[in-house]
């Protein structure tokens, strides 16, 4: 996933932009951007660099000293590299996006077939964010260009268009990425991540709603397309990808996580005649973890301790580098056990989810070295079973990497797609033999993962306004 944040001022904004930026580091993976609009001078100042060996404020700082103006915008990007300035019929403008598009090839095919061509490229293919630019550059105006955006993307998408002294903001059709606007004196952000606001002094102003565009000024928000009744916002932006102070849709992220600790503690309290499982400690896989494993430790009254020591000065990404193996060696790295802590002792793990399983495998092996005596692990979702179409998340390089596809695999031979709903069915025969098969393969005393509605009760939102798909394959509607 990647991330954004815009401003408009009426003073100097390039601060706020570069900071604000820099507050969703945790969202991307290779790319960050900054585009600030000059009205002195008219023209887009932009920079764009890799962040795969270093921090975005390192990157950056030269930039935003140099750089001046009442708007900009920032991007984290996975993969391409963003924001983009366009010069077109509608003008020149500055464009970010948040996106994962399914159908790129074809609509890429059809502006080649017509004689357009391509200055961008990512990772060997079509840069994203220059192909929705194209879309929107279709129309005569940059709301119906976000509208052609909507009617011919499959996937997921949102934006952010900085055009001259105003932000465009269109959030994804289904809003399945969010976007919010923050506001203080005399001026406005736009921004993925509320967690963007605290320290630059913004307020939670408006939600944008799935499919709605609005124009951001430093005078205020004017609504230029009004939101779509129906949403599915992804679930995992609260299990997983959100930073902790950050609120979607009203609703808090660590508070989020720790309701839903709370859950799996009263489930297993549950299967237990209403005791609490015979354990040492509680404990959070660092990061994300952390706040289910407290939901889960003072639910049950077990002593929530740290038998990890997360170390990060020297890895600047969570997520680089991008060869697998050496991301599991990074991974392995950055955790450093406590013997003097867990040896001996019984303990209940919280993580965020398992994908394929390989870092937690490593990091369980290492438990049992420093001499813990039982490894009981509770998932903070239900089993990724489909892979995602709408987001970067559990993009395998095949579907056969997932846990769950392995583990159905070494159970059958094969996966069956037709059979899939059978084992995201928590109360199945599939279900509890494919998680007892990642539980061997993982070497775990015991596994349980979060009940599908346990999920939707410690988010709060009626489960139809839930991208899901993850767990149990609905929300494909394009």
């Amino acid at each position: 996933m990647s991330g954004f944040f815009g401003a408009v001022s009426k003073e100097n904004c390039v601060s706020d932009v570069f900071y604000g930026t820099d507050y969703h580091s945790h969202l991307g993976t290779k790319r960050g951007g900054m585009a600030i609009f000059n009205s002195n001078t008219g023209i887009y100042e932009r920079a764009i660099h890799s962040l795969e060996n270093s921090y975005f404020r390192t990157k950056f700082e030269s930039d935003a000293n140099s750089f001046n103006g009442c708007s900009g915008i920032g991007c984290i990007s996975d993969t391409e590299p963003q924001p983009l300035v366009i010069e077109s019929r509608i003008g020149r403008f500055a464009i970010a996006t948040v996106s994962k598009i399914n159908n790129i090839n074809e609509i890429a095919h059809y502006f080649l077939d017509k004689g357009e061509h391509f200055a961008e490229t990512s990772q060997g293919s079509y840069n994203a964010t220059e192909l929705v630019a194209m879309l929107v550059c279709e129309k005569t105006t940059i709301e119906e260009g976000i509208k052609n955006v909507y009617d011919r993307i499959k996937g997921s998408c949102s934006i952010l268009i900085l055009y001259k002294d105003r932000i465009i903001a269109g959030r994804d059709k289904h809003g399945r990425t969010p976007i919010i606007i923050g506001h203080k004196d005399g001026a406005f952000c736009a921004a993925s991540e509320t967690s963007s606001f605290i320290n630059l002094g913004y307020k939670i102003f408006q939600y944008i709603g799935a499919g709605e565009i609005v124009e951001i000024t430093a005078d205020g928000i004017r609504t230029l397309k009004p939101a779509e009744k129906d949403m599915q916002i992804c679930s995992f932006l609260w299990v997983y990808y959100g930073y902790p102070p950050s609120f979607y849709e009203g609703i808090n992220v660590d508070e989020t996580r720790y309701n839903n600790g709370a859950e799996l503690a009263t489930a297993d309290m549950e299967d237990n005649g209403g005791n609490k499982p015979d354990v040492d400690f509680v404990a959070g896989i660092p990061d994300s973890g952390v706040g289910h494993a407290l939901g889960y430790s003072n639910k049950a009254h077990i002593p929530y301790i740290r038998p990890y020591a997360k170390y990060t000065p020297t890895w600047p990404r969570s997520f680089m580098p991008q060869n697998q193996k050496q991301r599991e060696l990074v991974a392995k790295m950055k955790l450093i056990p406590n013997s003097a802590l867990i040896n001996g002792k019984k303990g209940i793990f919280l993580d965020d989810s398992i994908v394929r399983g390989t870092q937690l495998k490593d990091n369980v092996k290492d438990l049992y070295e420093y001499g813990i005596k039982e490894v009981h692990m509770r998932v903070a979702c239900p089993p990724l079973v489909f892979p995602c179409e709408f987001l970067n998340f559990s993009r395998s390089r095949s579907n056969l990497e997932l846990a769950t596809r392995k583990a159905i695999t070494n159970l059958k031979g094969c996966v069956n797609e037709e059979d899939l709903p059978k084992y995201a069915d928590p109360d199945s025969t599939e279900y509890k033999d494919m998680v007892e098969e990642i539980r061997k393969e993982l070497g775990l005393t015991t596994l349980k993962f979060q009940r599908l509605d346990a999920l939707v009760r410690a988010i709060g939102l009626p489960k139809q306004h839930l991208c899901t798909h993850c767990f149990d394959g609905t929300g494909v509607g394009q």
